[in-house]
């Protein structure tokens, strides 16, 4: 058997409110905290199911020269158009990565400046 991605971390200056917006957008709850240092959200069953848990790290700063992550999202219940509406709504921003604007996606940031990609494929619910 090959390893899967059970979990994915970001560095963020404030792990809560991003995990008010990533548990928004992705219909997560919380499932760990520590002390403001950390925040893992992920699906109700948690950890170890079909999706990764997202773990989101407070970092005052970005780490120089380290990549940042990305994420990709596709819409459950709603084609992209209405996605892209609610995402915008929930505090995400279009974000400028060099596109032509003729990408079948729509790359945009998080509340803090994190790029993410919704994508045009609508997949079913788990």
């Amino acid at each position: 058997m090959a390893c899967r991605i059970s979990e994915l971390v970001l560095g963020c200056r404030d792990p809560e409110a991003l995990a008010r917006f990533w548990c928004e957008v992705l219909d997560f709850v919380v499932l760990d905290s520590e002390d403001n240092e950390y925040v893992e959200i992920g699906p109700r069953e948690g950890f170890g199911g079909p999706q990764p848990t997202i773990v989101l790290s407070r970092r005052d700063e970005p780490e120089p020269g380290k990549a940042r992550l990305h994420i990709d999202v596709n819409a459950t219940d709603r084609d992209q158009d209405a996605e892209l509406e609610r995402l915008l709504e929930l505090g995400a921003r279009p974000a400028d990565v060099g596109q032509t604007g003729e990408e079948s996606w729509h790359v945009l940031a998080d509340p803090e400046g994190n790029e993410f990609c919704l994508l045009k494929t609508r997949l079913g619910p788990l």
